[in-house]
């Protein structure tokens, strides 16, 4: 690991932190985004829709050369000249000696992120030619002499005074900071430019093969301006916007407004073909195709789906790491999801480390992303990549590779543990100070202790007196259950034992892998999967049960991935799969007689918090909800159910507590702010954060897993 970029991208983590106004502004805009996005689709399949865009650009992918070579020959019939661009040098190099050629001196540009990521800004300026952006965003940030901070919204870091401050140095003079006034001193300045402007600079949303046409999507007329008034428009598009027809192109622009900002649809659609008219003037339309790393791309089979992206920038809208530090840091050129895997790409795996591991892993990119684009797959696998470039760290080595691996010894590490635990957690079930270097763990949470007597020794010697069992089930406790919480799995086999069901704990089971993974040891994942297939498979279980979510995806989608080339495990591997349900899941939808469980209500109000894997890796949500409800709990629903609590692993502790602490913040308040007294997870690492900032904050609101309230629950009846 390069220790000295480390530190200097965490000095830019506490920058960010130290203005609480950005993470105010970027979750004012996220809450809003939702709603507006959540409306834009009402009466839409969204799921449909992608599945469309993630089949038509993979085809766009298979069909490159093609593809093209067509759109290249369309284009060419039209009227535009066509440069393919290998790298963003030459990019820069054709335009810059274009502008020399024809006396260029001032060119008008549109808001494009490919002008951004090859620098053609400062290439213009080296070849004496001044750019001036017309996109309001773009413009306010060149001002400002900084980059874009989201791929849409350039500007959205900035407020309103600040904005004010910079048009004042424009015009002379003191302007108010009232957003009406300040678009009319944007339009007063920048006008004249597009009358003065020879040469008019574009990006383009799309380009379409079928007719050799770009088309452009925005929100502002200034693009159609740089298009049309200046008689050299030159479009400088990446290859991958390429679709196949017109139709495709209708399909993009069917879902991208709705997906980028919430807008049914935006204020402008031009699509162009061939040179716009100007007057009587000669028009020349250059068209420059940039590949620069995108072909790379195209041949990573771990990456590629990348290239389905058609740049909505939504995968930084429901980013809890983008709403905390914003785009500056959470990106380099192209920010959030999508920027990190670009990045390592377009700019190299230096420029994409430090945002690589400042992902937390939440899935929300995911879900939203209209191309259907597994981003956090993408981004597990860079970790490795980087994870073998530069190293984990030799602490995290040694853990993974000397003690993970071996079970006996990693377990009987846990077990010392627990005694070297007393001096600090005085008999109690948490911590709430730890000494010297490690006081920064507790300084706004408290943290569970390890259970003096793991699941994996109680759960033998509990009486499991069913005389017919509908199903014989096999618990895979994960690390959390079965040394922290081992009480978790007593109540899980009591409410199975309930509902007719034998529990069995296989003893050869290790931790899932999931830790190792996130930090970048893919060998471990891998030696982990192996030894977690056989040991639950052995008896041949009817299913695989989990208290915990991030368990259950690496049993259900990572071991499957990781085993899949090989002959001997990768069919083990998918029949495990098959088998594995969280417990809820497997309550509500397999056992699906839950009648036993219900009880009378008593007015206890309960919130739920979902928690990452569960809803957006295993889908499940609904299920834990439904058994709560039966049991009698309240249901309130707290703001943002569905956001991250924080917790991320050895994010939260070694990784970037920083930014978990403020994530975790935000969802604490979102639980005070339900009016419950309890609040309900399906998640032992959110239970571990959750609780303990609870307990810290002194707040009278129980953190519980659902399977904790139903064994209550059942003693109450």
């Amino acid at each position: 690991m390069n220790k000295q970029r480390t530190r200097q991208y965490k000095q830019l983590i506490d920058q960010a932190l130290a203005t609480p106004k950005l993470q105010d502004a970027l979750h004012k805009f996220g809450d809003a985004y939702l709603i507006s996005r959540q409306n834009a689709f009402a009466g839409l399949d969204f799921e449909t829709l992608r599945q469309e865009i993630a089949a038509m650009k993979d085809q766009v992918r298979e069909e490159h050369e093609e593809l093209l070579a067509r759109f290249m020959q369309n284009a060419r019939a039209a009227g535009a000249i066509v440069h393919l661009a290998r790298t963003g040098e030459e990019a820069n190099a054709y335009i810059a000696n274009l502008a020399k050629k024809r006396g260029v001196k001032t060119v008008a540009k549109s808001k494009s992120m490919a002008s951004e990521e090859i620098h053609l800004n400062d290439a213009l300026a080296k070849a004496g030619v001044k750019a001036v952006e017309t996109d309001l965003g773009e413009w306010i940030i060149q001002l400002a002499g900084q980059r874009p901070s989201h791929m849409v919204m350039p500007a959205i870091h900035m407020f309103k005074e600040e904005v004010a401050e910079l048009f004042g140095q424009v015009t002379g003079r003191t302007e108010p900071a009232e957003i009406a006034h300040l678009v009319q001193v944007a339009r007063e300045q920048l006008r004249q430019t597009y009358l003065d402007a020879d040469m008019g600079i574009t990006g383009a949303n799309i380009a379409v093969a079928e007719t050799g046409g770009i088309v452009l999507v925005t929100n502002e007329g200034n693009a159609r301006l740089v298009a049309t008034l200046p008689k050299i428009h030159v479009v400088l598009v990446g290859i991958e916007k390429l679709v196949p027809t017109l139709e495709d192109a209708a399909k993009v622009i069917r879902v991208l407004p709705k997906n980028a900002t919430g807008q049914p649809l935006t204020s402008y659609v031009t699509w162009i073909t061939g040179a716009v008219p100007c007057g009587d003037a000669d028009k020349e339309l250059h068209i420059v195709l940039l590949d620069n790393g995108r072909s790379a791309l195209a041949a990573s089979p771990h990456c590629q789906d990348a290239l389905r992206c058609i740049r909505c920038g939504a995968c930084a809208n429901v980013c809890p790491v983008y709403q905390t530090v914003g785009g500056h840091v959470f990106g380099h050129i192209y920010i959030g999801a999508i920027g990190i895997i670009l990045t390592a790409f377009f700019h190299g795996l230096d420029k994409a480390a430090e945002i690589v591991r400042a992902c937390i892993g939440c899935r929300a990119c995911v879900a939203i992303c209209p191309s259907n684009i597994d981003l956090e797959g993408i981004i597990l696998h860079l970790r490795s990549v980087i994870g073998e470039e530069e190293g984990i760290g030799a602490g995290k080595s040694i853990v993974f590779k000397k003690v993970m691996r071996n079970r006996k010894l990693f377990h009987s590490l846990i077990r010392a543990a627990s005694l070297l635990q007393k001096p600090v957690s005085k008999g109690e079930r948490s911590i709430r100070h730890l000494p010297a270097y490690f006081s920064s763990f507790t300084e706004w949470r408290t943290l569970p202790t390890i259970a003096a007597k793991p699941l994996r020794d109680l759960l033998p010697e509990v009486p499991q007196n069913i005389e017919k069992p509908r199903y014989r089930v096999a618990f895979f406790g994960g690390c959390g259950n079965d040394f922290i919480y081992p009480e978790m799995g007593l109540d899980l086999v009591k409410v199975l034992n309930h509902l007719g069901v034998e529990v069995y704990y296989p003893q050869e089971q290790n931790c899932c892998g999931i830790p190792a993974l996130y930090s970048g040891d893919r060998q471990t994942a891998v030696e982990l999967a192996e030894q977690n297939v056989r040991a639950l498979l052995a008896e041949d279980p009817d299913f695989v049960v989990t208290t915990c979510p991030t368990c259950t995806m690496a049993l259900r989608r990572d071991f499957v991935e990781h085993l899949k080339d090989n002959p001997v495990w990768a069919q083990k591997a998918e029949h495990l799969a098959e088998k594995t349900l969280d417990v809820s899941a497997f309550i509500h939808n397999v056992l699906q007689d839950t009648a036993t469980l219900e009880a009378p209500a008593d007015g206890e109000k309960l919130t739920y918090h979902d928690s990452c894997h569960l809803r957006r890796g295993a889908g499940v949500w609904r299920e834990p909800r439904a058994l709560l409800e039966s049991a009698g709990f309240e249901l309130s629903e707290m703001a943002h159910a569905d956001r991250c609590c924080g917790f991320g692993g050895s994010y939260s502790f070694t990784s970037h507590p920083p930014i978990s602490r403020e994530i975790t913040k935000d969802k604490v308040n979102d639980i005070a702010n339900s009016g419950a007294s309890v609040v309900a997870m399906d998640c032992p690492g959110c239970l571990i954060m959750l609780r303990g900032a609870l307990e810290k904050r002194d707040l009278p609101v129980r953190a519980a897993h659902t399977i904790e309230l139903l064994a209550e629950r059942l003693k109450k009846r």
